[in-house]
């Protein structure tokens, strides 16, 4: 699976990271809501797998690996070593579902694996009783706040966590002021740094501007009622055919209340389910996704339902031990049976329309292909869609920092100010090719949408640029037209026009 073609979100930051590795600075070329740090961690990606699809993908592999390892050295400190292994298997298992678009290298993957670590060093710390792991955990969280905004919940779980541990352990307030203020020090530290960063390169305005104003209005677009409707709708098909696993962590959760050894950890448990369950809900949109930051504490609720079975079974002898630990291997190999065709047989371009439908994720290649054949290293480009993946495969670089357009389609105060500055960076930057998408899913266009930018676009499309490529897209396939199109040949529902500017 690792050639399965980039979507959008990757596209964002593979094409974020490219421009990294040639010194140009977050923001400047490409406009983001989110923090710079996925953008980092793929540019460093890579540098060490390669600029390709397959090297992401790679350091996908290796970013969920490392968290399976965390996972099981963070549950084997609260729960034993069985409950460490059944957390980490766990993980492994739904960490690759396609119902949560784990095959993706989403940032939630990025922010997981740097929760998991901050929530495993904390727990070392407050065993040795180390101010210097209390920090080092503080910076871990703060990290995965830099990989997305909706980690902000894991900071806060740390420092409750850590306060209610001390707490309970009747320290003074001063000294229990003093080691939160460490580990907030040490969580603020990463964010901090970046801004100062930005700064000095010039850019924190902007940076701002879309990470902090923008996202705000951002998140706040989805009314109450409706984030319960998005829920609703999404919650069974992101369980999927998971589910056995996604049983076993309601069956943890009930153990935590009553099972006695377990109840110990009731408060780490609970508490990071809590917080994690508050990361996903971030602007109540309730992507696919987003659920991934809610699995580490799913996998360890899941062996936290193993390890009390075990604890009840070993009363009734070894068999119960073992038909506990057969059903646990029942959950795991049900959901990777269910999807085998999915996982093993099924073509890249079936396992993609399988998980994306339409989007034109495999069309981008060849798009991008076909334009960095057409083109100089010198040449720029512009994308009329939220498609960035085309501007990482053409290796060409944009004339316009937008390189989503959801933004302008939103109703937010913003909305038309976005479409006036993205006209006026394309014409002045007169790109060489001109990529229009005409598929909804790439612009989320509603009724009280602003279509200026639609009737600037076939003004200024007619006027300076002729047609050389036409993609028609549909649940039949894609048929692909460069240069000349037939006569008889009309544009589907769905489809992408590439134009190429007038000589």
């Amino acid at each position: 699976m690792l050639g399965l073609a980039l979507e959008r979100d990757e596209g964002e930051y593979a094409y974020a990271g490219q421009l990294l590795a040639h010194g140009i600075p977050p923001y400047t070329m490409a406009y983001s809501m989110k923090f710079p740090g996925t953008a980092i961690a793929y540019a460093l990606l890579m540098s060490i797998f390669g600029n390709s699809i397959q090297g992401i993908h790679l350091g996908l592999v290796l970013i969920n690996l490392a968290t399976v390892g965390l996972l099981f050295l963070l549950g084997r400190n609260l729960l034993g070593e069985i409950g460490g292994i059944t957390a980490a298997a766990a993980y492994a298992v739904l960490s690759l579902m396609p119902h949560v678009l784990g095959l993706a290298a989403h940032a939630t993957h990025f922010v997981a694996i740097f929760a998991v670590a901050g929530a495993f060093l904390m727990t070392r710390a407050l065993s040795r009783e180390s101010m210097l792991l209390i920090f080092a955990s503080g910076c871990l969280f703060g990290c995965a706040l830099l990989m997305k905004q909706p980690a902000f919940f894991f900071v806060l779980f740390g420092s409750l966590y850590l306060f209610g541990h001390d707490w309970r352990a009747n320290r003074k307030l001063k000294e229990i002021v003093v080691r939160n203020g460490i580990f907030v020090i040490g969580a603020i530290g990463p964010f901090l740094i970046t801004c100062l960063a930005l700064w000095k390169i010039g850019v924190f305005g902007r940076f701002w501007f879309w990470t902090v104003q923008y996202a705000a209005k951002y998140g706040s677009q989805v009314p109450i009622a409706e984030g319960f409707r998005i829920f609703a709708s999404h919650f069974w098909g992101t369980l999927g055919t998971a589910w056995p696993i996604w049983f076993l962590a309601a069956v943890g959760f009930i153990a935590c209340l009553l099972g006695p050894r377990i109840r110990k950890r009731t408060g780490f448990l609970i508490t990071f389910a809590f917080f994690s369950m508050l990361a996903v809900c971030q602007g109540l949109y309730f992507r696919p996704h987003y659920f991934i930051l809610f699995l580490p504490a799913a996998s360890l609720l899941a062996g936290a339902a193993i390890s009390g079975s075990l604890d009840r079974a070993s009363i009734g002898g070894k068999n119960l031990c073992f038909a506990a630990l057969g059903l646990f291997a029942l959950a795991l190999a049900w959901p990777l049976w269910s999807e085998a065709g999915f996982f093993f047989s099924r073509p890249l371009a079936d396992a993609n329309r399988m998980v994306n439908g339409t989007n034109p994720f495999p069309e981008s290649i060849k798009i991008g292909e076909y334009i960095r054949a057409q083109s100089s290293e010198s040449d720029t480009i512009a994308v009329l869609g939220s498609e960035p993946e085309i501007y990482f495969y053409a290796q060409r670089r944009s004339a316009t920092g937008y390189i989503y357009t959801y933004s302008l389609m939103e109703p937010q105060p913003y909305a038309q100010q976005m479409q006036q500055e993205m006209i006026r960076e394309i014409e002045t930057a007169h790109p060489i090719f001109l990529v229009l998408v005409v598929i909804n899913k790439s612009w989320l266009a509603g009724r009280d949408s602003d279509q200026t930018i639609f009737r600037w676009a076939e003004a200024y499309c007619d006027s300076n640029y002729e047609e050389v490529g036409l993609i028609n897209i549909s649940d039949q396939g894609t048929d692909y037209y460069f240069l000349n199109r037939p006569a008889n040949v009309a544009p589907t529902t769905e489809h992408i026009l590439i134009y190429r500017r007038k000589t």
